[in-house]
């Protein structure tokens, strides 16, 4: 049996280390794995924490496909099919932007970490974001993965 063995980039969550390490098998000789390489029942783990956003370019812009469940009743935003800057908290749509334009600059998975003593917005807290870039040709980043995992 293949053993691959991903770094973790400092993933707390032993489910996004799974996923960290899930991409890197199916990359195989290419630089970034694709969609087509992923079905839903790989998900299982991590049903409703999974958003699938689409790459534009000419400006750098990131949309929805699937926008994860768990995170849509969380926030209380539903933004499947919506573009990153339609999320309407300008912080929020801030700190998603500049993660997923990081992916995209380093071409590599990044991990962000928010932690907080004190809640005093509608955001996401105490979880671990891991953001994966996926490509149908290999090499031209067209997709990103993106998991959500909160502290249990």
């Amino acid at each position: 049996m293949l053993q691959i063995h991903a770094p973790n980039l400092g993933i707390r969550n032993a489910r996004l280390q799974r996923l960290l390490t899930d991409w890197e098998v199916r990359r195989h000789d290419r630089e970034f794995p694709s969609r087509a390489d992923f079905t839903p029942h790989d998900f299982q783990y991590l049903i409703g924490n999974l958003s699938l956003l689409d790459v534009r370019y000419d400006p750098l812009r990131f949309r929805y496909r699937v926008h994860a469940s768990n995170l849509a009743r969380r926030i209380d935003i539903e933004l499947t099919g919506k573009w990153v800057d339609e999320i309407p908290d300008p912080v929020h749509a801030d700190g998603a932007r500049t993660h997923f334009t990081e992916v995209i600059a380093r071409r590599t998975p990044i991990v962000y970490r928010r932690d907080h003593e004190f809640v005093t917005d509608n955001l996401p807290h105490n979880c671990e974001i891991l953001a994966l870039p996926l490509a149908a040709d290999g090499r031209t980043i067209d997709m990103l993965m993106s998991a959500f995992v909160w502290d249990e």
